[in-house]
């Protein structure tokens, strides 16, 4: 029970994190002028060459809030299929 409990949080912190991110980079989307690629994708993770660029470079907590929904997920996959001895 326990381990539901974590992975399920983990899995929500994960999509909090991951959600937070996408809605802010959509409000910003309008306000770039420069970029390469989708425009979402270039305002979460920017790029180093471009001079100018605006970005919100939050590359990094994005890939760390996917890593957390992946963990949770694996974790609540392991606890569901794992062998419960009654």
């Amino acid at each position: 029970m326990k381990k539901s409990i974590i992975g399920g949080l983990l899995m929500f912190n994960g999509t909090i994190i991951c959600l937070t991110i996408i809605i802010l980079a959509s409000c910003y989307i309008p306000s770039i002028n420069t970029w390469r690629g989708t425009k979402l994708w270039f305002v979460i993770f920017g790029a180093s060459d471009l001079k100018n660029a605006e970005s919100l470079f939050l590359g990094v907590p994005f890939v760390i809030g996917v890593t957390l929904f992946f963990l949770g997920l694996l974790v609540l996959i392991i606890e569901y299929f794992g062998n419960n001895k009654v």
